[in-house]
């Protein structure tokens, strides 16, 4: 890719290259995170389906307790992303 010469190209072009730059800085940064996201629903999908990895004999207040904080954070996130809870409008 080459780039555009300050000196002699226009400054809306100069504007309209950068603007472009960013908007696609803007997307890899996006798609990565998404990535990041999705590889964390991912293990705690496969985490839930393995009954996070206890046993029926070891069921205790203590696992519930610990899936209690759990889902408190996954609906935080919820209500953030859908508009719920606190941040209903």
């Amino acid at each position: 890719m080459t780039r555009l010469n300050p000196i002699t190209t226009p400054r809306h072009q100069l504007r309209a290259e950068k603007a472009r730059r960013n908007r696609e800085a803007a997307l890899g940064a996006f798609i990565g995170k998404k990535a990041e996201i999705d590889e964390m629903l991912a293990r705690l999908q496969a985490l839930s389906a393995d009954h996070f990895e206890t046993h029926p004999d070891e069921v205790g207040w203590a696992m519930v307790g610990t899936l209690e904080h759990y889902a408190s954070l996954l609906k935080r996130i919820t209500d953030s992303a859908f508009g719920e809870g606190e941040h209903a409008e």
